[in-house]
C-alpha cells in the first residue's frame, strides 16, 4: 500500500486552500509555497510579527557575533594561529547558513512573501546542506588542532603551519561542495505533483524531496550515505581525539593543570554537542519517528538551523579568555 505523501498527511495546517494545489500534475513547479507558521502550531497566523521577533533578535546576533570574532581575530596578533582561523571559517559558514535562510524567514513573517523559487529554493537547500557538511568538516580540524596542542605541544606550531591549516581548509570545502552537490541535482529530476507546498519557512531537503510524485529513495540513501560516512565518521574522529586528549589531561599531575588545560577545550566540546545533538535528533526523529507529531519536528529542523550561527560566537566570546580579554578592551577603549 502506497504511503500517503507528506503533503496530504499535513493538510489541515495549510493556510491555502488544498484545491488550489492539489489538481494539478506538474514536474519542476515554477514556486514552492513556505507554510512559514512556526512550529507547525496552526491559529498563529495572526501572532506572525510578534513570533518574528525572536528569528530577527537571533539573525541579529548571529551577525554581529560571527563578525565579531572575524574583527577581533584580525586585529589582535596573538590570535593568529590556526585554532583561530579554524575558528574564522566556522564564522563565515555560519554567516552563509543564516543569511541564507533567516531573511526569508522573516519576509514571510513581515510581508506574508511565502512563495520561493524552485531554483531558489534548491539553492537554499544547497546551501543549508553545505554549512552542515563544512561546520562539521571545521569542528574536525579544530579538534585536530586540541590534539596536537595538547598531545604534541612542542611540535603543534611546526605541524599545523599556516600551509597546512589553508590547505585542510580549502580540503573541508571542496569536500563539501562535491558530496553536497548531488542533493539538488537528484531533488530536481524528480517530479512533482498534488501540491507545492513545504510545510516549513525553508527549503529542507526532507521537506523538498516529500513532495515528489516518484520513488524518491536515491536521495534518502545518499542523504543517509552522507550522514553515515561523512558527518558520522566525523563524530567517530572527534571522539577519538577527545578520548586521547582527556587521557593526556587527567595524567597530568596536578589539579590546577588538568583544569587549565581542560578549559581549552571547553568552548569547542560546547560547540560540538551544540551542533551534533539536534543534528542526531532531526535525523532519527525523520526515519524512524513517523508518529512524533509535524510540529515537534519543525521545531528540532529550526533549533538545529539557528542554534549553531547563534550559540558558536556567543560560547566562544564567553569561554575563551583571548577574545573575551580583546572584547573588553576594544569597549573599554571606545568607552574612554
Amino acid at each position: 500500500m502506497q504511503e500517503t505523501p507528506f503533503c496530504l498527511r499535513v493538510g489541515h495546517l495549510l493556510p491555502y486552500s488544498m484545491s488550489d494545489y492539489n489538481t494539478t500534475h506538474f514536474t519542476n513547479p515554477s514556486t514552492f509555497i513556505l507554510l512559514g507558521i512556526p512550529l507547525g502550531i496552526p491559529g498563529l497566523e495572526a501572532a506572525h510579527v510578534w513570533i518574528s521577533i525572536p528569528f530577527c533578535t537571533m539573525y541579529v546576533i548571529a551577525v554581529l557575533g560571527n563578525f565579531t570574532i572575524l574583527f577581533i581575530v584580525k586585529v589582535e596578533p596573538s590570535l593568529h594561529g590556526p585554532m583561530y582561523y579554524f575558528l574564522c571559517i566556522l564564522a563565515v559558514t555560519d554567516l552563509v547558513l543564516s543569511t541564507s535562510t533567516l531573511p526569508k524567514m522573516l519576509s514571510i513573517f513581515w510581508f506574508n512573501s511565502r512563495e520561493i523559487d524552485f531554483s531558489a529554493c534548491l539553492t537554499q537547500m544547497y546551501f543549508i546542506l553545505i554549512s552542515s557538511v563544512l561546520e562539521s568538516g571545521i569542528l574536525v580540524a579544530m579538534a585536530l588542532d586540541r590534539y596536537v596542542a595538547i598531545c604534541h605541544p612542542l611540535r603543534h606550531s611546526t605541524t599545523l603551519t599556516n600551509t597546512l591549516v589553508a590547505k585542510i581548509g580549502l580540503a573541508v570545502l571542496l569536500r563539501g561542495i562535491i558530496v553536497i552537490l548531488p542533493f539538488p541535482i537528484l531533488a530536481r529530476l524528480w517530479p512533482y505533483c498534488r501540491t507545492n507546498i513545504i510545510p516549513q519557512p525553508y527549503c529542507a531537503h526532507i521537506a523538498v524531496v516529500s513532495l515528489a510524485c516518484a520513488d524518491t529513495r536515491v536521495s534518502s540513501y545518499y542523504g543517509l550515505s552522507v550522514l553515515l560516512f561523512v558527518m558520522g565518521l566525523d563524530g567517530i574522529f572527534i571522539a577519538v581525539s577527545y578520548t586521547q586528549i582527556l587521557r593526556v589531561i587527567f595524567s597530568l599531575p596536578t589539579k590546577d593543570t588538568r583544569v587549565k588545560t581542560l578549559g581549552t577545550c571547553g568552548s569547542h566540546l560546547f560547540v560540538i554537542l551544540a551542533f551534533y545533538i539536534p543534528s542526531l535528533i532531526m535525523s532519527l526523529m525523520h526515519r524512524f519517528a513517523q508518529n512524533v507529531p509535524l510540529h515537534f519536528h519543525v521545531l528540532i529542523a529550526n533549533v538545529y538551523l539557528l542554534s549553531p550561527p547563534v550559540l558558536n560566537p556567543i560560547i566562544y566570546g564567553v569561554r575563551t579568555k583571548q577574545i573575551r580579554d580583546r572584547l573588553l578592551r576594544l569597549f573599554t577603549h571606545k568607552g574612554a
